[in-house]
């Protein structure tokens, strides 16, 4: 498929959206996180210094405050591997699948590859859903 303001192949409009999507849950829950913190610890940490780390590199802060707070590492857990899949959409690849459709394919560290479906994104948005819900209970 082609867009008037690309001439690249890219993926259909569903697959863009689907993608588009999961990046801003993933982004609105990476804030949450540090919302959720700061409200625990704002002399340790602050907003400026949280929002530059990568992703993966707030799990230690995450630990110090929600996980101490409520002795539960669920939010810490859900998070990791949200990041981890979100590592993989990011650091994507995109492939032309047998039937002619754009998509994006990943590989893992350990070298299996898979190709990141519209299944996939729907998992990931609703983990998403879920891990803001444990958050927006953790803010009370």
């Amino acid at each position: 498929m082609y867009e008037e303001y690309s001439k690249q192949a890219l993926p259909s409009k569903k697959y863009r959206e689907l993608l588009g999507t999961a990046l801003c849950v993933f982004n609105s829950n990476n804030s949450f996180i540090i919302e959720n913190i700061l409200r625990v610890d704002n002399e340790h940490y602050n907003w400026f210094d949280l929002i530059d780390k990568t992703s993966g590199n707030l799990l230690s802060a995450i630990d110090e405050t929600i996980t101490n707070v409520t002795q539960n590492n669920k939010i810490s857990i859900m998070f990791n591997e949200l990041v981890n899949t979100r590592n993989r959409i990011v650091h994507s690849f995109q492939i032309t699948d047998e039937y002619g459709n754009q998509l994006l394919a990943t590989k893992e560290k350990n070298g299996n590859q898979y190709r990141i479906t519209e299944e996939i994104l729907f998992e990931f948005i609703k983990k998403n859903e879920i891990l803001s819900s444990e958050l927006y209970k953790f803010r009370g």
